[in-house]
């Protein structure tokens, strides 16, 4: 049996950026989240106050990416052999299903809206323009600065962000209208525009999140085609026992029983079938259990596939 673990200094070097990003747009969106949420009252405006609530989440939500980047440093140990990596998981399904709830609330408030159109104050344009300009210098940040592409993590953070973006374009084309045409429903509008988009990027990450809790095969990776490329390597008769998953976004994981002809070099076969997964496919956390043919350990197994 082999174990082939390396998961060295580029996955720190991601893990060192996504926290200094973090803590920076956390910083940032923190300090006028306390701006907007005072101004949406001020000026009764519901695309305001929406916005200003997805940007409440979204503190909490770096906040929470923060932390569980934090927690997932600690060394693993008997009782959590890989470690805390998973609580990044965690808190993207958490910052998922939260984005569902706040357009839920959204789509109520705008609801309630339509049927008494109150009257908002054009102020809601100014502040508006300056939660657009905040996060698009945050979101310029966790995609600069963080692995937004890969770690589902940073990437929960940044729709969290990019749902608040959107949510003050909403605020600012409401504001303009009210501002010149005086149309007041122009508020709860942009407000459902906004709960739509966040309402799809909640439901992509929890569906996402779940996935990798569920352990299911990494969407990058084709159980097939990984079947079909170690089977081809000299000496093996059968593959049986694979599987791939996720401890977290960057960390793949694959274990599988080769079962081979008796003469072959075993330790050769397993060198060759390590720099197969990770040259070609990126695994570099492997266990590979050799058999012999006449070995027929499948059958005395309580195996998966």
């Amino acid at each position: 049996m082999s174990h082939d673990y390396h998961h060295g200094h580029s996955h720190e070097h991601h893990h060192t950026n996504n926290k200094k990003a973090l803590l920076l747009s956390f910083s940032l969106i923190t300090l006028f989240m306390i701006v907007e949420v005072i101004g949406g009252f001020l000026t009764n405006s519901l695309a305001l106050l929406s916005d200003a609530g997805h940007m409440l989440s979204d503190s909490f939500a770096l906040g929470l990416s923060l932390f569980a980047f934090k927690l997932s440093e600690k060394e693993a140990n008997q009782q959590n052999t890989f470690g805390y990596k998973r609580f990044e998981i965690f808190a993207a399904l958490i910052n998922g299903v939260a984005l569902i709830a706040i357009s839920i609330y959204i789509f109520y408030e705008a609801f309630q809206r339509f049927f008494d159109p109150p009257n908002v104050n054009a102020t809601m344009l100014w502040i508006a323009i300056i939660g657009f300009l905040i996060n698009v210098v945050v979101a310029f940040i966790l995609m600069s600065g963080g692995d937004t592409k890969e770690n589902l993590n940073m990437r929960s953070a940044l729709l969290h962000v990019m749902g608040d973006l959107l949510g003050s374009v909403g605020a600012i084309i409401a504001g303009l209208l009210i501002m010149f045409l005086d149309w007041n429903i122009a508020d709860p509008i942009a407000s459902i525009v906004v709960a739509l988009l966040i309402l799809f990027s909640g439901l992509r990450i929890t569906r996402d999140s779940f996935h990798i809790l569920m352990e299911g095969t990494p969407h990058n990776l084709s159980y097939q085609d990984i079947e079909n490329s170690l089977v081809q390597l000299d000496g093996v008769i059968a593959i049986h026992d694979l599987h791939i998953w996720m401890i977290t976004s960057d960390f793949p994981s694959f274990t599988c029983h080769v079962v081979v002809e008796e003469k072959v070099d075993r330790d050769q076969l397993i060198k060759e079938a390590s720099k197969l997964l990770k040259d070609r496919f990126s695994i570099q956390h492997t266990t590979i259990q050799i058999e012999g043919i006449h070995a027929n350990i499948k059958a005395s197994e309580n195996h998966c596939n």
